[in-house]
């Protein structure tokens, strides 16, 4: 049996062949810093300095645009806001799919242990009302809940068990944060509008 290694890193860039041209929006930190690094573009939205918030982000995004939505949050970080989970609950017929990479540490500020471990957080999810929680242990199983969660076009919740990424990526997200804010905006009123 081939192991296939499921860390920060592949998550991501199977989310990025899996849904190239949908908005989506990195927490801040290494997923951030991956996915710059991996394919930087204007469906990109990178959360810098706001750990805690690319979920209420993205739900405010899939709300105004009626689109589908992609939040790439990490354990750490939706556990210093969890209460977004209870607003997209409310909302079952928003066009968002949260995918949590759980890695179990704080990789952006030393490895520090995260309570994500402690937490069951697709029981978290289901209680705040989602009506779609899964789990994805590995690169293809990913791949399949991301396609079957972006064509129902409804609230899910995707939580993915990684490792963490055997080392940092290699370059920071680009200093012009105004200008991915600005080409973001862009990218989602026109797709929006077609």
């Amino acid at each position: 049996m081939i192991v296939v290694p499921f860390d920060k890193s592949t998550a991501i860039a199977e989310i990025l062949a899996t849904a190239p041209g949908i908005p989506t929006v990195f927490t801040t930190g290494f997923a951030s810093r991956v996915a710059a690094s991996l394919d930087d573009r204007p469906n990109h939205f990178y959360m810098t300095g706001s750990m805690g918030l690319a979920l209420a982000l993205g739900t405010g995004v899939a709300m105004a645009s009626q689109q589908p939505t992609i939040v790439v949050d990490g354990d750490g970080s939706l556990l210093m806001n969890p209460a977004t989970l209870l607003a997209v609950g409310t909302a079952p017929d928003l066009p968002l799919v949260h995918i949590v990479l759980d890695d179990g540490l704080y990789a952006s500020t030393g490895g520090q242990p995260t309570p994500g471990r402690h937490a069951h957080l697709t029981g978290l999810a289901t209680a705040s009302g989602h009506p779609s929680v899964c789990e994805a242990i590995n690169p293809s199983a990913l791949r399949a809940r991301l396609t079957t969660a972006l064509d129902a076009s409804s609230a899910a919740f995707i939580h993915c068990p990684v490792e963490a990424d055997a080392t940092p990526p290699r370059t920071r997200v680009t200093p012009d944060l105004p200008g991915i804010a600005t080409r973001f905006q862009q990218y989602v009123r026109q797709t929006a509008a077609t």
